[in-house]
């Protein structure tokens, strides 16, 4: 799954985003309401995990434009208010689901399944693009039956590139997403994991190519 997570504390989102990084799923992290509805403005995500309380606007307020805006991503609420007054207020702004704090990891994950179980979801356990297979369980990269196994870093790289496949990839973008935005890490960490995923495509005679697109990043193109 493709997962915002907005709070604005930050050693908790960073606990959550660790729960679901650990079951291969793609995560994004906001720290105020601006800029969690400048990411839901931007991307489609599978789902919505939103703290009540948050810097500039409200999840409330989030919530409330999102649903106006026509963006019907399930949102799972977060809040220290724990009355059943919060709670209406909340499933009535638009929230699918409400979980008081503090919570635990096997409450939040049961929640998450049963949510996008009701949305009639799958939870897919493979990304395709063309003739690439990436195994999410596994981080094995597969065309045609022939497979070899990534490195972390690879497979969080293509399996973001996967998930969004027409989009150009700029370094800044890659070295946030999959370092951390603390990391001292530099645009030539990018072109080496780069280097290695097109060996490994390479290896697996893949049509698929890593494409740099000059002053912008990268992205995938299928080639002739």
């Amino acid at each position: 799954m493709y997962i915002l997570i907005v709070e604005d504390e930050k050693n908790l989102a960073q606990a959550i985003a660790e729960v679901f990084i650990n079951q291969k799923d793609l995560i994004e992290i906001a720290a105020t309401g601006k800029e969690a509805l400048h990411y839901l403005e931007t991307y489609t995500f599978d789902l919505v995990i939103l703290d009540w309380m948050l810097p500039q606007c409200s999840g409330i307020e989030v919530l409330q434009t999102m649903r106006e805006r026509g963006i019907d991503t399930p949102v799972l609420m977060l809040s220290a208010k724990g009355e059943i007054e919060d709670k209406v207020i909340g499933l009535e702004s638009g929230a699918d689901d409400y979980m008081s704090k503090p919570f635990s990891t096997r409450e939040l994950l049961a929640r998450v399944k049963a949510l996008t179980r009701r949305k009639g979801e799958v939870i897919l356990n493979e990304l395709q693009f063309e003739d690439l297979t990436l195994y999410l369980n596994t981080q094995d990269l597969s065309v045609k039956g022939k497979s070899i196994h990534l490195g972390h870093k690879e497979f969080k790289i293509i399996q973001r590139m996967m998930k969004e496949p027409d989009r150009t990839f700029a370094k800044e973008d890659l070295i946030t997403w999959i370092w951390g935005s603390d990391s001292e890490a530099i645009d030539n960490n990018v072109e080496v994991y780069i280097s290695f995923l097109r060996k490994k495509m390479n290896y697996l005679g893949s049509k698929v190519k890593i494409k740099t697109i000059r002053k912008l990043g990268y992205r995938l193109e299928t080639g002739q």
